[in-house]
Protein backbone atom coordinates (compact mmCIF):
# COMPACT_ATOMS: atom_id res chain seq x y z
CA UNK A 1 0.00 0.00 0.00
CA UNK A 2 1.69 3.23 -1.08
CA UNK A 3 2.72 5.32 2.02
CA UNK A 4 2.23 9.29 0.76
CA UNK A 5 2.29 11.07 4.26
CA UNK A 6 6.31 11.23 4.84
CA UNK A 7 5.41 15.14 6.10
CA UNK A 8 3.56 13.46 8.97
CA UNK A 9 5.93 10.71 9.78
CA UNK A 10 8.62 9.14 7.24
CA UNK A 11 9.08 5.18 7.51
CA UNK A 12 11.55 4.34 9.96
CA UNK A 13 15.18 4.36 7.67
CA UNK A 14 17.06 1.29 7.25
CA UNK A 15 20.30 2.70 9.32
CA UNK A 16 17.85 3.83 12.19
CA UNK A 17 16.64 0.14 12.63
CA UNK A 18 20.22 -1.48 12.76
CA UNK A 19 21.68 1.91 15.23
CA UNK A 20 18.54 1.21 16.96
CA UNK A 21 18.71 -2.35 17.51
CA UNK A 22 22.41 -2.41 18.26
CA UNK A 23 22.13 0.34 21.20
CA UNK A 24 19.80 -1.54 22.60
CA UNK A 25 22.02 -3.73 24.10
CA UNK A 26 24.78 -1.09 24.24
CA UNK A 27 23.12 1.77 25.35
CA UNK A 28 21.02 1.23 28.32
CA UNK A 29 22.82 1.99 31.08
CA UNK A 30 22.87 5.99 32.57
CA UNK A 31 25.48 8.07 30.08
CA UNK A 32 26.10 10.22 33.45
CA UNK A 33 27.98 7.06 35.56
CA UNK A 34 31.04 6.39 35.72
CA UNK A 35 31.80 2.87 35.54
CA UNK A 36 32.15 0.55 31.81
CA UNK A 37 28.69 0.95 31.18
CA UNK A 38 27.81 4.27 31.37
CA UNK A 39 31.08 5.39 30.20
CA UNK A 40 29.94 3.25 26.92
CA UNK A 41 26.29 5.19 26.54
CA UNK A 42 28.17 8.47 27.01
CA UNK A 43 30.70 7.39 24.36
CA UNK A 44 28.00 6.80 22.47
CA UNK A 45 25.49 10.15 23.04
CA UNK A 46 28.65 11.94 22.31
CA UNK A 47 28.75 10.30 19.12
CA UNK A 48 25.11 10.79 18.49
CA UNK A 49 25.67 14.84 18.95
CA UNK A 50 28.54 15.23 17.36
CA UNK A 51 26.93 13.51 13.86
CA UNK A 52 23.71 15.66 14.38
CA UNK A 53 25.91 18.53 14.62
CA UNK A 54 27.47 18.27 11.80
CA UNK A 55 24.24 17.53 9.61
CA UNK A 56 22.73 20.96 11.31
CA UNK A 57 25.82 22.72 10.69
CA UNK A 58 26.70 23.75 14.34
CA UNK A 59 28.75 22.73 17.07
CA UNK A 60 27.76 19.57 19.29
CA UNK A 61 28.41 21.46 22.20
CA UNK A 62 25.22 23.49 20.70
CA UNK A 63 22.65 20.52 20.54
CA UNK A 64 20.72 19.04 23.04
CA UNK A 65 18.29 16.18 22.31
CA UNK A 66 14.61 16.49 23.17
CA UNK A 67 11.74 13.66 23.74
CA UNK A 68 9.97 15.58 20.60
CA UNK A 69 10.34 18.13 18.05
CA UNK A 70 7.17 20.22 19.75
CA UNK A 71 9.45 19.97 22.97
CA UNK A 72 12.48 21.52 21.43
CA UNK A 73 10.18 24.22 19.42
CA UNK A 74 8.66 24.92 23.04
CA UNK A 75 11.81 25.21 24.83
CA UNK A 76 13.68 27.37 22.51
CA UNK A 77 10.70 29.81 22.30
CA UNK A 78 10.62 29.54 25.58
CA UNK A 79 14.12 29.92 26.96
CA UNK A 80 14.94 32.67 24.20
CA UNK A 81 11.89 34.82 25.13
CA UNK A 82 13.14 34.74 28.82
CA UNK A 83 16.95 35.05 28.05
CA UNK A 84 15.59 38.41 26.23
CA UNK A 85 13.39 39.46 28.92
CA UNK A 86 15.11 42.85 29.44
CA UNK A 87 15.20 44.01 25.88
CA UNK A 88 11.24 43.33 25.06
CA UNK A 89 8.54 40.70 25.05
CA UNK A 90 7.50 40.95 21.59
CA UNK A 91 7.41 38.06 19.46
CA UNK A 92 7.59 38.03 15.49
CA UNK A 93 6.29 34.85 13.69
CA UNK A 94 4.76 33.52 10.44
CA UNK A 95 1.02 33.01 10.24
CA UNK A 96 1.49 29.19 8.54
CA UNK A 97 3.98 28.30 11.46
CA UNK A 98 3.42 25.01 12.76
CA UNK A 99 1.19 24.77 16.16
CA UNK A 100 3.97 24.04 17.97
CA UNK A 101 4.82 27.90 17.83
CA UNK A 102 1.31 28.95 18.15
CA UNK A 103 0.80 27.41 21.13
CA UNK A 104 4.35 28.80 22.16
CA UNK A 105 3.09 32.10 21.06
CA UNK A 106 -0.23 31.67 23.40
CA UNK A 107 1.03 31.07 26.42
CA UNK A 108 3.52 33.90 26.10
CA UNK A 109 0.94 36.10 24.99
CA UNK A 110 -0.76 34.95 28.33
CA UNK A 111 2.12 35.60 30.53
CA UNK A 112 2.11 39.32 29.25
CA UNK A 113 4.49 39.49 26.44
CA UNK A 114 2.49 40.25 22.95
CA UNK A 115 2.93 38.95 19.85
CA UNK A 116 3.18 39.81 15.95
CA UNK A 117 1.89 37.78 12.66
CA UNK A 118 3.39 38.38 9.72
CA UNK A 119 0.81 37.52 6.98
CA UNK A 120 2.03 34.89 3.70
CA UNK A 121 1.31 35.64 0.00
CA UNK A 122 -1.13 33.49 -1.34
CA UNK A 123 1.79 30.63 -2.35
CA UNK A 124 1.98 30.88 1.53
CA UNK A 125 6.07 32.40 1.65
CA UNK A 126 6.48 35.36 3.99
CA UNK A 127 8.05 38.33 2.41
CA UNK A 128 11.69 39.37 3.68
CA UNK A 129 10.46 43.16 3.95
CA UNK A 130 7.58 42.69 5.68
CA UNK A 131 10.22 40.89 8.60
CA UNK A 132 12.25 44.31 8.46
CA UNK A 133 9.64 46.48 8.98
CA UNK A 134 8.00 44.78 11.81
CA UNK A 135 11.51 44.32 13.34
CA UNK A 136 11.71 46.88 16.44
CA UNK A 137 13.44 47.95 19.43
CA UNK A 138 11.20 45.83 21.54
CA UNK A 139 11.40 42.55 19.28
CA UNK A 140 12.84 39.77 21.72
CA UNK A 141 12.16 37.09 19.19
CA UNK A 142 11.72 35.68 15.15
CA UNK A 143 10.21 32.54 14.52
CA UNK A 144 10.23 31.38 11.05
CA UNK A 145 9.92 27.71 9.47
CA UNK A 146 12.38 26.66 7.22
CA UNK A 147 9.66 24.95 4.78
CA UNK A 148 5.56 24.74 5.47
CA UNK A 149 4.34 21.37 6.99
CA UNK A 150 0.92 21.54 4.74
CA UNK A 151 1.73 22.85 1.44
CA UNK A 152 5.84 22.54 1.23
CA UNK A 153 6.80 26.26 0.18
CA UNK A 154 10.30 27.19 1.55
CA UNK A 155 11.01 30.43 3.28
CA UNK A 156 13.94 33.43 2.61
CA UNK A 157 15.56 31.63 5.79
CA UNK A 158 18.89 33.26 4.55
CA UNK A 159 17.29 36.54 4.16
CA UNK A 160 15.65 37.04 7.21
CA UNK A 161 18.84 35.77 9.05
CA UNK A 162 20.25 38.47 7.95
CA UNK A 163 17.73 41.24 8.79
CA UNK A 164 18.01 39.69 12.07
CA UNK A 165 21.49 39.44 12.86
CA UNK A 166 21.42 43.16 11.73
CA UNK A 167 18.94 43.91 14.41
CA UNK A 168 19.85 42.39 16.42
CA UNK A 169 17.38 39.96 17.37
CA UNK A 170 17.55 36.21 17.50
CA UNK A 171 15.65 33.74 14.70
CA UNK A 172 14.72 30.69 15.56
CA UNK A 173 13.82 28.15 12.55
CA UNK A 174 11.51 25.16 12.91
CA UNK A 175 12.86 22.92 10.37
CA UNK A 176 11.27 19.93 10.52
CA UNK A 177 10.47 19.24 7.16
CA UNK A 178 13.49 20.47 5.56
CA UNK A 179 16.21 19.06 7.64
CA UNK A 180 16.21 16.02 5.90
CA UNK A 181 16.81 17.28 2.75
CA UNK A 182 20.29 19.13 3.72
CA UNK A 183 21.10 22.15 6.14
CA UNK A 184 19.31 25.02 6.60
CA UNK A 185 21.58 27.90 5.14
CA UNK A 186 21.80 31.63 7.10
CA UNK A 187 22.67 32.74 10.78
CA UNK A 188 19.92 31.52 12.26
CA UNK A 189 20.16 31.66 16.35
CA UNK A 190 17.84 28.34 17.41
CA UNK A 191 16.81 25.75 15.46
CA UNK A 192 14.34 22.59 16.11
CA UNK A 193 13.54 19.79 14.51
CA UNK A 194 12.25 16.25 15.00
CA UNK A 195 13.78 12.54 13.91
CA UNK A 196 10.27 11.52 13.11
CA UNK A 197 10.42 13.84 10.32
CA UNK A 198 13.49 12.29 8.30
CA UNK A 199 13.04 8.56 8.85
CA UNK A 200 14.68 8.30 12.93
CA UNK A 201 12.36 6.76 15.57
CA UNK A 202 9.61 9.43 16.74
CA UNK A 203 10.40 10.42 20.26
CA UNK A 204 13.68 12.18 19.55
CA UNK A 205 13.56 16.02 19.11
CA UNK A 206 16.66 18.55 18.15
CA UNK A 207 17.44 21.79 19.74
CA UNK A 208 20.28 24.10 18.32
CA UNK A 209 21.64 26.85 20.45
CA UNK A 210 24.34 29.14 19.03
CA UNK A 211 26.91 30.35 21.07
CA UNK A 212 26.73 33.89 21.78
CA UNK A 213 22.73 33.39 21.66
CA UNK A 214 20.88 34.18 24.93
CA UNK A 215 19.37 31.59 26.74
CA UNK A 216 17.66 30.69 29.83
CA UNK A 217 16.04 27.55 30.41
CA UNK A 218 12.25 27.46 31.89
CA UNK A 219 11.01 25.06 34.42
CA UNK A 220 12.85 22.42 36.23
CA UNK A 221 16.20 21.71 35.59
CA UNK A 222 18.41 19.11 35.51
CA UNK A 223 22.39 18.15 35.13
CA UNK A 224 21.22 16.22 31.77
CA UNK A 225 21.56 17.91 28.24
CA UNK A 226 22.83 21.19 29.23
CA UNK A 227 20.11 22.07 31.63
CA UNK A 228 18.10 22.33 28.54
CA UNK A 229 15.68 19.25 28.15
CA UNK A 230 15.91 17.34 32.04
CA UNK A 231 15.41 14.22 32.24
CA UNK A 232 16.86 10.54 31.41
CA UNK A 233 17.88 10.54 27.56
CA UNK A 234 16.41 7.93 25.16
CA UNK A 235 19.30 6.80 24.09
CA UNK A 236 18.67 3.91 21.80
CA UNK A 237 16.28 6.28 19.66
CA UNK A 238 18.94 9.28 19.91
CA UNK A 239 21.49 6.95 18.20
CA UNK A 240 19.28 5.77 15.56
CA UNK A 241 18.29 9.21 14.92
CA UNK A 242 21.59 10.51 14.34
CA UNK A 243 22.48 7.56 12.49
CA UNK A 244 19.85 7.91 9.95
CA UNK A 245 20.74 11.65 9.97
CA UNK A 246 23.99 11.15 9.07
CA UNK A 247 22.88 8.48 6.32
CA UNK A 248 20.86 11.01 4.65
CA UNK A 249 24.64 13.47 4.27
CA UNK A 250 25.92 11.00 3.19
CA UNK A 251 27.66 11.03 -0.45
CA UNK A 252 25.20 12.42 -2.95
CA UNK A 253 21.87 10.10 -2.78
CA UNK A 254 19.97 12.77 -1.03
CA UNK A 255 20.29 15.28 -3.42
CA UNK A 256 19.40 12.74 -6.02
CA UNK A 257 16.82 11.21 -4.43
CA UNK A 258 15.71 14.91 -3.98
CA UNK A 259 15.98 15.58 -7.80
CA UNK A 260 14.08 12.01 -8.63
CA UNK A 261 11.50 13.05 -6.03
CA UNK A 262 11.18 16.74 -7.40
CA UNK A 263 10.07 15.15 -11.20
CA UNK A 264 7.18 12.91 -9.53
CA UNK A 265 6.14 15.91 -7.56
CA UNK A 266 6.11 18.04 -10.68
CA UNK A 267 4.17 14.91 -12.48
CA UNK A 268 1.22 15.07 -9.87
CA UNK A 269 1.07 18.74 -10.01
CA UNK A 270 0.96 19.11 -13.71
CA UNK A 271 -1.28 15.86 -14.25
CA UNK A 272 -4.10 16.07 -11.40
CA UNK A 273 -5.73 19.55 -12.80
CA UNK A 274 -5.74 18.29 -16.47
CA UNK A 275 -7.83 15.12 -14.75
CA UNK A 276 -9.87 16.17 -12.14
CA UNK A 277 -12.11 19.37 -12.97
CA UNK A 278 -12.56 22.22 -10.62
CA UNK A 279 -9.12 21.55 -9.02
CA UNK A 280 -6.40 23.91 -6.96
CA UNK A 281 -2.76 23.22 -6.41
CA UNK A 282 -1.23 25.18 -3.17
CA UNK A 283 2.13 26.19 -2.09
CA UNK A 284 4.96 28.27 -4.15
CA UNK A 285 5.53 26.45 -7.66
CA UNK A 286 9.40 26.83 -7.16
CA UNK A 287 10.18 27.87 -4.10
CA UNK A 288 9.38 24.00 -2.40
CA UNK A 289 9.71 20.88 -0.58
CA UNK A 290 11.02 18.53 -2.96
CA UNK A 291 8.55 15.49 -1.87
CA UNK A 292 5.97 17.30 -1.09
CA UNK A 293 2.43 18.94 -3.06
CA UNK A 294 -1.14 19.80 -1.88
CA UNK A 295 -4.15 20.37 -3.47
CA UNK A 296 -7.69 21.23 -3.32
CA UNK A 297 -10.67 20.11 -5.19
CA UNK A 298 -13.92 22.20 -5.00
CA UNK A 299 -17.28 20.22 -4.05
CA UNK A 300 -15.26 17.54 -2.40
CA UNK A 301 -15.41 16.46 1.35
CA UNK A 302 -12.17 15.80 2.24
CA UNK A 303 -12.91 13.21 4.76
CA UNK A 304 -15.10 11.02 2.84
CA UNK A 305 -12.26 11.50 -0.16
CA UNK A 306 -9.53 10.55 2.30
CA UNK A 307 -11.41 7.52 3.15
CA UNK A 308 -11.81 6.76 -0.66
CA UNK A 309 -8.31 7.07 -1.72
CA UNK A 310 -7.17 4.65 1.74
CA UNK A 311 -9.85 2.19 0.11
CA UNK A 312 -8.07 2.77 -3.14
CA UNK A 313 -5.15 1.48 -1.28
CA UNK A 314 -3.14 5.15 -0.90
CA UNK A 315 -2.29 6.96 2.67
CA UNK A 316 -2.53 10.55 2.28
CA UNK A 317 -3.22 13.68 5.10
CA UNK A 318 -5.32 16.81 4.15
CA UNK A 319 -5.97 20.57 5.98
CA UNK A 320 -9.28 20.30 5.16
CA UNK A 321 -11.68 21.22 7.99
CA UNK A 322 -13.53 17.97 7.61
CA UNK A 323 -10.76 15.69 8.35
CA UNK A 324 -9.97 17.61 11.86
CA UNK A 325 -11.69 17.34 15.15
CA UNK A 326 -12.06 20.81 15.63
CA UNK A 327 -13.81 20.99 12.20
CA UNK A 328 -12.32 24.64 11.58
CA UNK A 329 -9.98 25.07 8.25
CA UNK A 330 -6.19 24.44 8.07
CA UNK A 331 -4.50 27.76 9.73
CA UNK A 332 -2.63 27.25 6.65
CA UNK A 333 -5.00 27.54 4.29
CA UNK A 334 -6.70 30.31 5.67
CA UNK A 335 -3.61 32.48 5.62
CA UNK A 336 -2.84 31.97 2.20
CA UNK A 337 -6.78 32.56 1.46
CA UNK A 338 -7.19 29.53 -0.72
CA UNK A 339 -9.37 26.60 -0.94
CA UNK A 340 -9.57 24.43 2.23
CA UNK A 341 -12.25 21.67 0.84
CA UNK A 342 -11.10 18.55 -0.33
CA UNK A 343 -7.80 19.26 0.21
CA UNK A 344 -5.11 16.36 -0.19
CA UNK A 345 -1.42 16.84 0.76
CA UNK A 346 0.67 13.66 -1.08
CA UNK A 347 4.31 13.69 0.35
CA UNK A 348 6.69 11.20 -1.40
CA UNK A 349 8.70 9.25 1.13
CA UNK A 350 12.73 8.32 0.08
CA UNK A 351 12.36 5.82 -2.29
CA UNK A 352 8.80 6.16 -3.37
CA UNK A 353 8.04 3.96 -6.74
CA UNK A 354 7.23 6.21 -10.06
CA UNK A 355 4.89 3.66 -10.30
CA UNK A 356 2.37 4.17 -7.61
CA UNK A 357 2.74 8.00 -8.51
CA UNK A 358 1.37 6.63 -11.73
CA UNK A 359 -1.48 4.41 -10.11
CA UNK A 360 -2.32 7.66 -7.70
CA UNK A 361 -3.21 9.52 -11.00
CA UNK A 362 -5.51 6.99 -12.01
CA UNK A 363 -7.46 6.51 -9.28
CA UNK A 364 -7.30 10.24 -8.53
CA UNK A 365 -10.33 11.42 -11.06
CA UNK A 366 -12.83 8.43 -10.25
CA UNK A 367 -12.75 8.47 -6.67
CA UNK A 368 -13.50 12.61 -6.62
CA UNK A 369 -16.36 11.91 -9.26
CA UNK A 370 -17.49 9.48 -6.61
CA UNK A 371 -17.28 11.78 -3.80
CA UNK A 372 -18.95 14.59 -5.56
CA UNK A 373 -21.74 12.48 -7.00
CA UNK A 374 -22.70 12.00 -3.58
CA UNK A 375 -22.80 15.16 -2.36
CA UNK A 376 -25.26 16.01 -5.76
CA UNK A 377 -22.89 18.13 -7.73
CA UNK A 378 -23.37 18.19 -11.25
CA UNK A 379 -21.33 16.54 -13.91
CA UNK A 380 -17.53 18.03 -13.75
CA UNK A 381 -18.54 20.14 -11.12
CA UNK A 382 -20.52 22.78 -13.61
CA UNK A 383 -23.21 24.85 -12.15
CA UNK A 384 -26.89 24.25 -13.86
CA UNK A 385 -30.41 26.52 -13.05
CA UNK A 386 -31.60 23.34 -11.67
CA UNK A 387 -30.98 22.55 -8.32
CA UNK A 388 -30.03 18.45 -7.86
CA UNK A 389 -31.07 15.83 -5.50
CA UNK A 390 -28.97 16.07 -2.23
CA UNK A 391 -27.75 19.57 -3.15
CA UNK A 392 -30.18 21.30 -0.15
CA UNK A 393 -30.78 24.09 -2.45
CA UNK A 394 -33.19 26.55 -1.12
CA UNK A 395 -33.62 29.85 -2.21
CA UNK A 396 -35.57 32.95 -1.74
CA UNK A 397 -35.53 36.65 -2.94
CA UNK A 398 -32.74 39.00 -1.43
CA UNK A 399 -35.36 41.38 -0.13
CA UNK A 400 -37.21 38.55 1.93
CA UNK A 401 -33.41 38.40 4.00
CA UNK A 402 -33.47 41.59 4.70
CA UNK A 403 -33.84 42.82 8.50
CA UNK A 404 -36.99 44.01 9.43
CA UNK A 405 -38.02 47.82 8.75
CA UNK A 406 -34.66 47.50 6.17
CA UNK A 407 -36.00 48.65 2.69
CA UNK A 408 -34.91 46.42 0.08
CA UNK A 409 -31.97 47.37 -2.12
CA UNK A 410 -33.50 48.49 -5.90
CA UNK A 411 -30.54 49.36 -7.42
CA UNK A 412 -29.47 46.17 -8.33
CA UNK A 413 -30.29 42.88 -9.94
CA UNK A 414 -32.33 40.68 -8.51
CA UNK A 415 -30.76 38.39 -5.98
CA UNK A 416 -30.92 35.17 -3.87
CA UNK A 417 -30.70 34.09 -0.53
CA UNK A 418 -29.24 30.45 0.47
CA UNK A 419 -29.68 29.53 3.51
CA UNK A 420 -26.88 26.85 4.19
CA UNK A 421 -27.25 27.18 8.06
CA UNK A 422 -26.20 23.94 9.92
CA UNK A 423 -24.66 22.66 6.95
CA UNK A 424 -20.99 21.83 6.46
CA UNK A 425 -18.80 22.60 3.57
CA UNK A 426 -18.80 21.74 0.44
CA UNK A 427 -22.41 22.21 1.12
CA UNK A 428 -22.80 25.89 1.26
CA UNK A 429 -20.26 26.39 -1.75
CA UNK A 430 -22.52 23.61 -3.94
CA UNK A 431 -25.61 25.05 -3.38
CA UNK A 432 -23.88 28.53 -4.14
CA UNK A 433 -22.92 26.68 -7.43
CA UNK A 434 -26.55 25.77 -8.22
CA UNK A 435 -28.15 29.22 -7.45
CA UNK A 436 -25.56 31.52 -9.31
CA UNK A 437 -27.19 30.85 -12.49
CA UNK A 438 -30.92 32.16 -11.32
CA UNK A 439 -29.61 35.52 -10.94
CA UNK A 440 -29.15 37.57 -13.89
CA UNK A 441 -25.81 39.02 -14.78
CA UNK A 442 -25.06 41.51 -11.52
CA UNK A 443 -27.61 40.03 -9.46
CA UNK A 444 -25.82 38.92 -5.96
CA UNK A 445 -26.43 35.37 -4.30
CA UNK A 446 -26.09 35.86 -0.44
CA UNK A 447 -25.16 32.53 1.55
CA UNK A 448 -26.28 32.06 5.21
CA UNK A 449 -23.63 29.96 6.27
CA UNK A 450 -22.38 29.08 10.14
CA UNK A 451 -19.58 26.90 9.36
CA UNK A 452 -16.22 28.68 9.61
CA UNK A 453 -14.62 26.89 6.49
CA UNK A 454 -17.33 29.15 4.41
CA UNK A 455 -15.08 32.04 5.16
CA UNK A 456 -12.59 30.81 3.45
CA UNK A 457 -14.20 28.87 0.79
CA UNK A 458 -16.46 31.05 -0.87
CA UNK A 459 -14.49 33.62 -1.74
CA UNK A 460 -11.86 30.79 -2.84
CA UNK A 461 -14.56 29.48 -5.59
CA UNK A 462 -15.23 33.10 -6.78
CA UNK A 463 -11.44 33.33 -7.62
CA UNK A 464 -11.94 29.82 -8.96
CA UNK A 465 -15.37 30.34 -10.94
CA UNK A 466 -14.43 34.10 -11.93
CA UNK A 467 -17.06 35.53 -10.06
CA UNK A 468 -17.24 38.42 -7.80
CA UNK A 469 -16.72 38.53 -3.83
CA UNK A 470 -18.82 41.07 -2.54
CA UNK A 471 -17.71 40.54 1.18
CA UNK A 472 -19.61 39.02 4.70
CA UNK A 473 -21.78 40.82 6.72
CA UNK A 474 -23.45 39.89 9.84
CA UNK A 475 -26.47 37.44 10.25
CA UNK A 476 -28.19 36.50 13.14
CA UNK A 477 -26.39 33.13 12.82
CA UNK A 478 -22.97 32.68 11.57
CA UNK A 479 -22.53 35.02 8.27
CA UNK A 480 -23.95 36.35 5.38
CA UNK A 481 -21.50 35.73 2.49
CA UNK A 482 -22.56 38.05 -0.89
CA UNK A 483 -21.56 36.74 -4.29
CA UNK A 484 -22.45 39.11 -7.47
CA UNK A 485 -22.87 36.89 -10.45
CA UNK A 486 -20.11 38.25 -13.49
CA UNK A 487 -20.84 36.22 -16.11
Amino acid sequence: MPYFDAASAAPLHPVAREALLASLDEGWADPARLYREGRRARLLLDAAREAAAEAVGCRPDEVVFTPSGTQAVHSGVSGALAARRRVGRRLLHSAVEHSAVLHAAEVHTAAGGSCTELAVDRTGRVAAGDVAAALSPDTALVCLQSANHEVGTEQPVEEVAALCQEAGVPLLVDAAQSLPWGPVPGGWSLLAASAHKWGGPPGVGLLAVRKGTRFAPQGPRDEREAGRSPGFENLPAIVAAAASLRALRAGQETADEAARLRKLVDRIRTRVPELVPDVEVVGHPVHRLPHLVTFSCLYVDGEALLHELDRAGFSVSSGSSCTSSTLTPSHVLRAMGVLSEGNVRVSLPYGTDGAEVERFLEVLPAVVRSVRERLGVPAAGRETGAATAGGGLEAVPAAAAEEPGEPAASAEPAGLVVDSLGKRCPLPVIELAKAILEVPVGGTVTVLADDEAARLDIPAWCAMREQEYAGERPAERGAAYVVRRRA
